[in-house]
């Protein structure tokens, strides 16, 4: 057969092959709650580590190989309102000021995306901390609402929690520029990679271990359900992680990166009085493609329910466009479920970027 005909063919198999790509693949949403509510409860404290690789045991992730991410880039994508495509989240200026101008009480403050900014106790807690201008690729569409700089000006220990080492979450440029003092606290196998980045005192976390943090603080290192890679760092060869801290005036769950599992049923049932659940709602479109690793609006609902926590932050959104859908498309479906159902819409605290929720005592909410 001639060279110019054995050509033709593989540009024929190649336009088949590109034909089915394109067509978006279906989902089964029945079908995959099914597959959660099988999880066995035991397994959430099962070795979860073999031949140098960390699994979630409840329930394995699948295989997505490059040929399913190519699936996924080339298939038909939904179509999104103008709204939609369009909607940010508020943006509140002079965080830190604000925050000095309060030299006293604990509070919660959204820096953006998965970042928060806690006073606890007198202490300072930032989650995931990311200023930079893109998560490896993908370039912030808002800006956050502090700076390292920043933060590092203000009187108090600094303590960091890494939930896992995907680049929206731990940002080597962000952590390395928090002052060096701060203690880190991160997941099973991320140790040696925060302590390059001029940080002394990094504690390393397994899931269910505790950490007495001084000041009435504890952190519990909790799983989830995800999973791990980077540059030079092989598939799931560190640990990722959910955490809740409990504290004299809260208790507060950090969700992370996750999809929707029954760890959620355990953890209320553990540490019961959850106050604060901050729960990610992000990159969720396609739900073929998305709905191991990610919560749609709808799982997220369903989590903070079974931690029966008082109120829901939702994380995430607004800041990176991670998935399919548009970066503000997450917190609209929030407020029309949460109408549509007839939920409490006091229990869902949707912050601005910048804004300070004050955490009043206990005593006061009882």
């Amino acid at each position: 057969m001639r060279r110019g005909a054995l050509y033709l063919i593989f540009l024929l198999v190649l336009f088949s092959a590109g034909s089915c790509i394109r067509s978006t693949p279906s989902f089964d949403e029945a079908a995959w709650r099914r597959s959660v509510e099988n999880e066995k409860v035991p397994d959430l404290y099962a070795t979860h580590y073999k031949e140098g690789r960390y699994f979630n045991p409840w329930m394995p992730m699948e295989n997505r190989g490059f040929w399913t991410l190519m699936r996924w880039r080339l298939s038909a994508g939904r179509t999104y309102t103008g709204e939609e495509r369009t909607y940010r989240p508020a943006f509140l200026p002079k965080l830190k000021e604000r925050i000095l101008s309060m030299p006293a009480g604990d509070f919660i403050s959204w820096i953006g995306h998965n970042t928060f900014l806690l006073r606890l106790s007198g202490e300072y807690w930032i989650i995931d901390p990311m200023f930079s201008d893109r998560a490896l690729l993908p370039k912030r569409v808002t800006p956050p609402a502090i700076s390292a700089d920043e933060v590092g000006e203000l009187q108090g220990k600094l303590n960091i929690v890494l939930t896992h080492n995907h680049y929206d979450h731990f940002d080597t440029a962000s952590v390395k520029s928090l002052p060096e003092s701060a203690r880190v606290v991160v997941p099973m196998g991320l140790r040696a990679s925060v302590r390059e980045l001029r940080k002394k005192d990094v504690v390393e976390m397994d899931w269910w271990q505790t950490v007495d943090c001084g000041n009435g603080i504890r952190l519990v290192c909790l799983p989830a359900q995800h999973w791990s890679r980077r540059a030079f760092q092989g598939t799931d060869t560190t640990l990722w992680a959910s955490f809740m801290l409990v504290t004299p005036s809260a208790t507060i769950y950090i969700g992370g990166d996750s999809g929707y599992f029954i760890g959620y049923r355990e953890f209320g049932r553990v540490y019961p009085g959850i106050d604060y659940a901050l729960l990610p709602i992000t990159a969720y479109h396609p739900r073929w493609f998305m709905h191991y690793p990610h919560m749609d609006v709808q799982e997220a609902i369903d989590a903070f329910q079974d931690l029966g926590a008082r109120y829901m932050i939702p994380t995430q959104w607004g800041t990176f466009h991670l998935g399919e859908e548009p970066v503000g498309y997450a917190a609209l479906q929030l407020k029309k479920t949460i109408e549509q159902e007839g939920l409490d819409a006091r229990k869902f605290v949707i912050m601005d970027i910048g804004q300070i929720l004050p955490i009043p005592e206990k005593r006061l909410r009882e």
